[in-house]
């Protein structure tokens, strides 16, 4: 089985892939009478396809342990999708290059508390994976006509380790 070692999450190790979701390095201002702190633009959504809108829901999600066996990824052709956890705990974001419509090389991210991240369109990528307890994601997706999902499974999986 080949393995996968877990690097952090920066925005150069996640730019092929999407973008990271945080508030280090991002534009910001003051709003509500100074009360608080904007920071803005820090995820592209994007929607295509018939009667295509965005949906922003919350998922609840089980944890999961090293090692990990990756067995399968997904991607979602008509948009992008988002994942921003909604406590500081850590999850881990797997994301894969694409060749000729089949995932290769997948890479495993460690998210650092504060971190959420967007995947672009078409983008192989593991499922939702917290680490230490259930968690609840905000997340920001595609809603419309048309199918917006589609599934890998490997032949064989990888085994996700953490140094």
């Amino acid at each position: 089985m080949k393995s996968i070692k877990v690097e952090s999450l920066t925005n150069a190790g996640f730019a092929p892939f999407g973008e990271v979701i945080e508030k280090a390095g991002a534009e910001s201002f003051r709003i509500n009478d100074g009360r608080c702190t904007r920071y803005h633009d820090l995820a592209t959504v994007e929607t295509t396809g018939s009667k295509a809108r965005v949906l922003v829901n919350i998922f609840e999600s089980a944890p999961i342990s090293f090692p990990y066996e990756l067995k399968m990824v997904e991607r979602h052709p008509l948009g992008s999708q988002a994942f921003v956890p909604l406590s500081a705990r850590p999850f881990l974001v797997i994301a894969c290059e694409d060749e000729d419509g089949v995932p290769i090389r997948p890479r495993a991210f460690r998210t650092a508390p504060g971190q959420g991240i967007n995947f672009f369109p078409s983008t192989w990528h593991g499922v939702l994976t917290p680490l230490e307890a259930v968690s609840d994601f905000v997340v920001v997706d595609r809603g419309g006509e048309g199918n917006n999902l589609e599934e890998f499974f490997f032949d064989d999986p990888y085994l996700v380790i953490e140094e």
